[in-house]
């Protein structure tokens, strides 16, 4: 593990007299987490959940995202920002130049080490294109988790043939996130085709009665297929980081 290593690097340097003691106390009291002031960097996320604590840039400022996303770059870790605006972005890059922007589904990302792929795949199934920013969040999440990911677009129950032709894909996947706004009926109908989980996202995609959300997610909640759990409006990050840990079991 990272923390490991850098526990190990301390001590060596310690016995060896290139540190003094109250220098290697100071490093290794920044591992359970640093106080910024303004923010808490919990560097242990990685070890307790398989994954390192993730940015929600919306409502910080571009000069905390930016300290922040250094500091866990700094301490070899993966950065993942959501609802990160081209501002976060910009700021990002001014100190880190392997920062990357994913336009569509408002995510940075900087990437100190690689993660193998899974061989089970997470299928992203979304009712329309109306739905896409949820979509990719949800996709670009899952893959930057280290998941192989296959995305199924615009296939809602108003054309439902559209997604019938897909129905041999999509009982290959071990996970499915389905992402539907409306009256969110597209959760139910997928899971009375498919065996594997469904986790299902309302989007704020909607006409008045759809309450920005609401409708699509009681109706998700009161699906009658089993085997359908929801997440919160819009919210493709947290379907992603459970459909990751359902892949990733056994891997």
């Amino acid at each position: 593990m990272m923390y490991d290593s850098i526990i190990k690097d301390v001590l060596e340097k310690y016995n060896n007299g290139l540190i003094k003691l109250e220098e290697a106390v100071e490093v290794l009291k920044k591992l359970p987490y640093e106080d910024l002031g303004f923010a808490k960097i919990d560097y242990n996320r990685e070890v307790r959940r398989g994954y390192p604590e993730v940015i929600y840039c919306e409502g910080k400022t571009p000069e905390q995202v930016r300290e922040i996303a250094l500091r866990m770059y700094e301490k070899g870790s993966n950065v993942l920002g959501t609802r990160a605006s081209l501002d976060h972005f910009e700021a990002v890059k001014e100190v880190c130049d392997k920062v990357v922007y994913y336009d569509e589904a408002r995510i940075i990302s900087i990437r100190t080490d690689e993660i193998k792929k899974t061989k089970g795949v997470i299928g992203v199934v979304a009712a329309g294109t109306s739905d896409l920013p949820v979509a990719e969040e949800a996709a670009v999440t899952a893959e930057l988790m280290g998941n192989s990911v296959k995305r199924i677009y615009d296939v809602g129950v108003a054309g439902i043939h559209r997604l019938i032709s897909k129905i041999d894909e999509l009982r290959s996947f071990r996970v499915i996130i389905c992402i539907a706004g409306m009256e969110g009926a597209l959760p139910t109908v997928v899971g009375g085709l498919v065996a594997c989980p469904i986790i299902a996202v309302p989007t704020s995609v909607g006409y008045g009665a759809n309450f920005h959300g609401l409708s699509a997610l009681l109706a998700m909640l009161n699906s009658c297929s089993s085997g359908v759990s929801v997440v919160n409006i819009d919210n493709g990050f947290g379907a992603a980081y459970s459909a990751s840990l359902i892949n990733k079991i056994g891997e």
